[in-house]
């Protein structure tokens, strides 16, 4: 009877559904949901979670079209920098930080995460809560997979939201986020939440859609059990020597601290080197736009997000939020 039904609410969104743009899947939608469903349902995802979540949703072309014209390379390090580690943007941060002080201390100090490297990552992602993105998280990974450029990727991830729907965590209504899937304040993907995503109070149920200590507790949870280590400091902005060879910036192959020191590498603004271990030399845009000296805990944050700029651009957020 259940199958009947959720066939009977597959045909009537077929009528309203248009294919008027090119998807990059040839089979029809209605039989690409049926063999989801028997995926889902294969997973122990109880049939009538998939039904509800998936009652009425088809691809959505204003996803898709975001999808094919992600602008790549638009901006130089020095205009990215400039836009996400705005005054404001600081302002705003160390309002924050003095906000929810008291929270944040806890969270750092369970996590040995700094509070500001929580805060800059919070207000990278969404402006501190202020733009977490309105598209349905169903919606989005059903159009992505459906679609067929990254089809294994996003089946997965919307399998996984499915997951979430499950264990009661959030409705298909409540989980809403970024075109791509990225969900709430913290902007997780669905297997993302499903690995770090902490409800502070313990109830089991995190929400990183408004619960502000479980969005605090989820990026920490997050930087802690991808390495970060809280004796290190993510890095520095550097002076290079005259004649320093590029090619000796890579983030794959640290040296002494000692070492770069020996080379006549200094810090800039008033800052200090690490003072051991090893340690990158790298730029994060061209070689004319700065070099910054950098521990494990960058490519802690590249495990986040694979860009430099926005890995670098989450250490000076919080370098500047701490400067207050």
């Amino acid at each position: 009877m259940a199958r009947h039904n959720f066939l009977v609410a597959m045909a009537l969104v077929l009528l309203t559904f248009s294919a008027s743009l090119a998807y990059g899947n040839e089979k029809p939608y209605g039989l690409w949901v049926e063999e989801l469903r028997s995926e889902a349902l294969a997973r122990g995802i109880p049939e009538t979670t998939f039904d509800a979540a998936m009652f009425r949703i088809t691809p959505n072309e204003r996803i898709i079209e975001l999808d094919r014209q992600q602008p790549e390379g638009r901006l130089s390090w020095t205009e990215y920098a400039e836009k996400i580690v705005s005054a404001d943007r600081v302002e705003k941060g160390q309002a924050k930080l003095l906000e929810h002080r008291a929270i944040l201390e806890e969270v750092s100090a369970r996590y040995r995460v700094p509070k500001e490297i929580i805060v800059a990552l919070w207000g990278v992602e969404t402006i501190y809560g202020g733009y977490t993105g309105n598209f349905s998280i169903i919606e989005a990974l059903t159009t992505l997979a459906y679609d067929g450029r990254r089809a294994e990727l996003f089946r997965e991830e919307l399998l996984k939201a499915m997951e979430i729907i499950a264990r009661h965590d959030a409705t298909a209504e409540q989980m809403t986020g970024s075109w791509a899937g990225a969900m709430g304040q913290t902007q997780f993907m669905p297997s993302s939440y499903l690995k770090y995503a902490v409800a502070w109070d313990g109830s089991g149920h995190p929400d990183i859609w408004k619960n502000l200590p479980d969005v605090f507790a989820s990026i920490a949870n997050y930087l802690h059990s991808s390495g970060w280590n809280g004796d290190e400091i993510w890095g520095v902005a550097v002076n290079l020597p005259p004649g320093f060879n590029p090619e000796d910036a890579d983030l794959y192959k640290p040296r002494p601290v000692e070492a770069w020191r020996a080379m006549g590498i200094t810090a800039k603004q008033g800052r200090a080197l690490p003072e051991r271990g090893m340690v990158y030399v790298m730029y994060p845009g061209g070689n004319n736009e700065g070099a910054y000296m950098v521990t494990e805990n960058f490519h802690v944050l590249l495990k986040w997000n694979r860009s430099r700029y926005f890995a670098t651009s989450v250490g000076l957020l919080s370098d500047r939020i701490a400067a207050k």
